[in-house]
C-alpha cells in the first residue's frame, strides 16, 4: 500500500514477524493510545481512548509509516453551543449525542464536517495524540476568532495515505464562496457554493499540491437564444495511496457523463430565464446544488471516471506533479454514451496499481466492475489486467498490493441466498487463474463479509470482517488480522490484553472494568462501565503496528423534541436511563493504535460486553474512497 518499508527488516521487526509465522501464534496486541484522566468528583482514574481532534465527535485511524507516525480524519462537530462549553455543561470530549447533521443547500453557509490530523509515537507532550493537520489553509475545529466565536471552516479534508518519506496525500472540497442573492426572501443575502466538489491533494516535503483533473469544465452548445459558453464544474479528483518512490495512485475526471448533460443545459437556461424575473437563479448556484446530495444520496452531475498515477517527484512545466492516466478495463464503442469508471486504491514500490475497472471478461460482452491491477510492459506503458473473478463472483475491487505482488481485495457473490462481500488475495505473478478466499472463522467458505484494507511484506493482511449471523438486518463487525504464511486468521478483540479492553486489577487481583462516574442534571451520581472494541483495522506496519478504529463507550443524553439538549438546574445534562435506572450508552469511534507486546497474555475474560459484538454504525472509514454517486435522471429542486 502506501505505507511499506524496506525488504530489510530490522532484527526486532524480523523477530515479531517470525512470532506471526507459526501456526495458531498470532501476536497479542497492546492499545497504545489509551489515557488515563483523574476524576475529581470521584477521585478515581478513569480510561479513555486520545482518538479525535477537539470538538469533534468521530475519530478514524486511516494510515501508518516506518516513523510510527499516523494519519487519521475527525469526523463531525457536535451540538454544543458555545454557553454550553463556557458555563461547563459537559466536557467536549465526551462524545456528545447525536452527530451535527450539516444540511446541504446552496442558501445556507457551507461548513465543513470531515478535518484531517496526523499523530506519532515520539510526540513530545503525550504519545499518539491527534494533532490538526491543514490543508488549504483550514483551522483546528476548536479555533476561536477574537470574540470566542468557534471559526467555521467551509472546506472538508481526507488523508487516505502517507509514506516513508512523510509524503501525505488525500482530497479536499472548495472553499465557499458567495453571490448576491436577489430573489423574494428578504432575509436572504447570498447564493453559497464552491468551485469544486472533491479535488485531489498531495502534500511533498512540507509543499501542498493541488490535482487538477484533465476535465472540470462543460461547454454549453449554442442555441437559438444563447450563445455558447463555458459551465465551470470543478471536476473530480482524489488520491487513495503513494509508495515509498512517491508515486501516487487515485483517479480523477476525464469527461462529463452523457446522463448530466440535460442537467448542466438546464441551469444555463434557467438561468438565463430567471435573469428577469424578481427571482433570479445564477448558473453557479444551480450547478452547486446539482454537485450536492440529495436526501437519497444521488447526485445529479456525474463524470467519466478514470484511474491515474501521479510521479510527486517530477514537477512539469506549471509546478504540478506529473500525471500518467492509466488505461479502462474495455474499449468503450465509438458512440457509446455509458458512464465507465476505474479508480486506483493502492500502489506498491514497485509501480504496480490496484484499484477496480469497468470490464469484459474472457468470452464475455456483459459488463463487470472487477478488481484490476495496472503494470508497466516493457515499453514502460502502463497495462489494465483484471484479477480472475469466476461467474459466482460477480463485482469487486482491490484496496491494496505489497512489493511481492500480492493483492487483497474483495468480491461480491450469493451465499446461502444472501450477498456477501467475500476477503481475496492474488499473486499477480502466479498466472493462477482464480483468486484465493482465505477461511476465516470457518474451515470452509463462511457467509460473513469480509473487507481487507491492507497488507505488508511480511504477508499480514489488516480489515474487518462481519461477527453475527443474522440474515436481513446489519451485522456486527470486528477487526482481523490475517496471516498469509500460515493462513491464521483472528478477531483482533481476542489478542488483546485485558488492559486494552477497559479492565483493570481490583483488590482481591481479579479482573473488572474501569467504572466511570457521572453526574445527572438532578445531582444523582451515575455509574457505567468503560469498553474498547476493534471494529476495523485500515493498516499494517512491517513490525506489525496496526493502525484502525475502536468504539468506545460514552453516555447518552436526554433531548427534547425540537432536538435540544436538556438541561438541569446544576447546569448539567439529563442522561438517558434504562428501566433499572442505569444511564444508557452508545458506541463512539475514535482511532486505535495497536502494538504487538512480546510475553503478554491475551485476555480471556467474558461478561456482558463480550457477548453482544457492537454494530458498526460509524466506522466505515474507507467509504470515502469509493463514494462515486448515483446517477438518476431525475430533476432536483432547490431546498
Amino acid at each position: 500500500m502506501k505505507l511499506k518499508l524496506d525488504k530489510a527488516l530490522s532484527l526486532v521487526a524480523a523477530g515479531v514477524l517470525a512470532s506471526l509465522s507459526s501456526a495458531h501464534a498470532a501476536p497479542v496486541y497492546e492499545i497504545q493510545n489509551i489515557t488515563e484522566v483523574l476524576n475529581d468528583e470521584t477521585g478515581l482514574v478513569e480510561v479513555d481512548l486520545n482518538g479525535t481532534l477537539e470538538n469533534t465527535r468521530n475519530g478514524y485511524g486511516m494510515g501508518l509509516n516506518a516513523d510510527n507516525e499516523l494519519i487519521g480524519i475527525s469526523k463531525g462537530k457536535k451540538l454544543l453551543t458555545d454557553d454550553d462549553i463556557n458555563s461547563g455543561i459537559i466536557n467536549p470530549e465526551d462524545g456528545l449525542q447525536p452527530e451535527e447533521t450539516l444540511t446541504y443547500s446552496v442558501l445556507s453557509p457551507i461548513q465543513a464536517n470531515n478535518f484531517t490530523f496526523t499523530a506519532q509515537e515520539n510526540d513530545p507532550v503525550d504519545a499518539w495524540t491527534p494533532t490538526f493537520f491543514s490543508i488549504a489553509g483550514t483551522t483546528p475545529p476548536s479555533e476561536r476568532d477574537d470574540e470566542g466565536e468557534l471559526v467555521v471552516n467551509s472546506i472538508d479534508t481526507y488523508l487516505y495515505g502517507l509514506n516513508n518519506n512523510d509524503t501525505k496525500v488525500g482530497s479536499r472540497s472548495g472553499v465557499e464562496k458567495t453571490l448576491p442573492y436577489e430573489g423574494t426572501d428578504e432575509e436572504q443575502e447570498f447564493w453559497y457554493y464552491r468551485d469544486f466538489e472533491q479535488r485531489g491533494v498531495a502534500v511533498v516535503a512540507g509543499t501542498e499540491h493541488d490535482l487538477i483533473p484533465p476535465y472540470t469544465t462543460y461547454t454549453f452548445e449554442a442555441t437559438d437564444e444563447l450563445p455558447e459558453q463555458d459551465v465551470e464544474l470543478g471536476g473530480y479528483s482524489l488520491l487513495a495511496a503513494v509508495s515509498n518512490n512517491n508515486l501516487a495512485a487515485g483517479y480523477v475526471s476525464t469527461d462529463i457523463a452523457e446522463t448530466s448533460k440535460s442537467t448542466i443545459n438546464n441551469c444555463v437556461t434557467q438561468a438565463a430565464s430567471s435573469a428577469e424575473t424578481d427571482s433570479p437563479v445564477p448558473v453557479e448556484a444551480c450547478i452547486q446544488n446539482n454537485q450536492y446530495p440529495n436526501s437519497n444520496s444521488i447526485i445529479y452531475i456525474q463524470y467519466q471516471i478514470r484511474a491515474g498515477v501521479w510521479d510527486l517527484a517530477t514537477l512539469d512545466a506549471n509546478g504540478s506533479p506529473t500525471f500518467t492516466e492509466l488505461p479502462l478495463g474495455l474499449e468503450p464503442e465509438e458512440n457509446s454514451t455509458a458512464t465507465y469508471v476505474a479508480q486506483g486504491l493502492g500502489v506498491n514500490n514497485n509501480g504496480v496499481v490496484v484499484g477496480r475497472s469497468h470490464t469484459y471478461r474472457t468470452g464475455s460482452d456483459t459488463l463487470y466492475q472487477d478488481p484490476a491491477y495496472w503494470v508497466k510492459n516493457d515499453e514502460g506503458v502502463y497495462e489494465h489486467h483484471r484479477a480472475p473473478l469466476n461467474n459466482d463472483q460477480y463485482f469487486g475491487l482491490a484496496y491494496d498490493i505489497n512489493d511481492d505482488g500480492l493483492m487483497v481485495g474483495y468480491y461480491q457473490r450469493y451465499i446461502q441466498g444472501y450477498q456477501r462481500n467475500k476477503f481475496f488475495i492474488y499473486d499477480i505473478n502466479s498466472g493462477d487463474t482464480e483468486v484465493t478466499t482465505p477461511n476465516d472463522f470457518a474451515n470452509g467458505l463462511s457467509e460473513l463479509s469480509s473487507y481487507p484494507k491492507d497488507i505488508n511484506n511480511a504477508g499480514m493482511v489488516v480489515g474487518n470482517i462481519e461477527v453475527t449471523y443474522e440474515k436481513d438486518k446489519p451485522r456486527a463487525k470486528a477487526a482481523f488480522l490475517y496471516n498469509h504464511n500460515d493462513g491464521d486468521f483472528v478477531n483482533l478483540n481476542n489478542q488483546l490484553t485485558c488492559e486494552s479492553k477497559g479492565y483493570k486489577r481490583n483488590d482481591d487481583n481479579n479482573w473488572e472494568r474501569h467504572k466511570v462516574t457521572i453526574t445527572d442534571g438532578d445531582g444523582k451520581q451515575l455509574t457505567y462501565e468503560s469498553s474498547f472494541y476493534l471494529v476495523e483495522a485500515n493498516s499494517v506496519a512491517e513490525d506489525g503496528t496496526i493502525v484502525g478504529t475502536a468504539f468506545v463507550r460514552k453516555p447518552e443524553y436526554q433531548y427534547d423534541d425540537e432536538g435540544n439538549l436538556i438541561i438541569g438546574e446544576n447546569n448539567r445534562p439529563y442522561f438517558a436511563l434504562d428501566g433499572n435506572g442505569n444511564p444508557l450508552t452508545t458506541n463512539i469511534p475514535r482511532m486505535v493504535v495497536l502494538k504487538p507486546a512480546s510475553g503478554a497474555e491475551a485476555c480471556t475474560v467474558v461478561d456482558d460486553n463480550e457477548d453482544k459484538p457492537y454494530e458498526r454504525k460509524g466506522a466505515a472509514s474507507l467509504v470515502w474512497l469509493l463514494a462515486l454517486p448515483l446517477v438518476l435522471l431525475r430533476r432536483r429542486f432547490f431546498k
